[in-house]
């Protein structure tokens, strides 16, 4: 599925963050200024951007309302993004800047970044579900991560997140399991 420029880079920002949320490894990777930095510096973000503690907290406390996209289905979203757009008092308007195209902005540039990242993502879902590609949105195969992507191959068949060794570390137990089957 080919999303437009904004809507994947929300949708790439938002997997991102919920994947700093801890998960089987039990760990949070977004508690220092240097984790907000390497955040930002993967996903850019114009407009009023402080780098202190209340806004590291800010977007933390997004995170697992975020997550919650990743929980329920096409129809369940519907409700969840709803409430960020009102949350965020989204306003949509068409902005071009720097090097970008017109494109969506649904927040002042000023308004605060968790808001700003809350209402971006919530507008990229609003796309995923408008085109019937909610189940583009998954959580990790691999028995041992909870990892959230969204599978942008063209025949959908992503089973494995980005964020570790998934895809090559369950293929090589399955080839074990097989090997010890047939040597027994």
């Amino acid at each position: 599925m080919i999303f437009i420029h904004d809507t994947r880079q929300s949708l790439v920002a938002a997997v991102y963050l919920v994947n700093t949320l801890p998960g089987f490894d039990g760990e949070d990777t977004l508690q220092t200024v240097d984790d907000f930095e390497a955040y930002l510096a993967v996903n850019p973000y114009t407009g009023t951007i402080r780098r202190d503690r209340q806004e590291i907290d800010a977007l933390r406390a997004v995170r697992p309302r975020l997550r919650a996209l990743w929980d329920v289905d096409r129809d369940g979203a519907v409700p969840l993004v709803n409430e960020m757009l009102s949350d965020g008092r989204a306003l949509p308007r068409l902005v071009t800047h720097d090097d970008e195209d017109w494109h969506i902005h649904a927040t002042a540039d000023d308004a605060p970044l968790a808001t700003r990242v809350l209402v971006e993502a919530a507008m990229a879902f609003v796309d995923v579900i408008r085109a019937d590609e909610y189940d583009r949105v998954r959580v990790c195969s691999a028995d041992d991560c909870d990892a959230v992507y969204i599978d942008y191959s063209r025949n959908s068949s992503k089973r494995y997140c980005d964020t570790g060794n998934c895809g090559n570390r369950m293929n090589v137990n399955a080839y074990r399991e097989r090997r010890a089957r047939q040597s027994a």
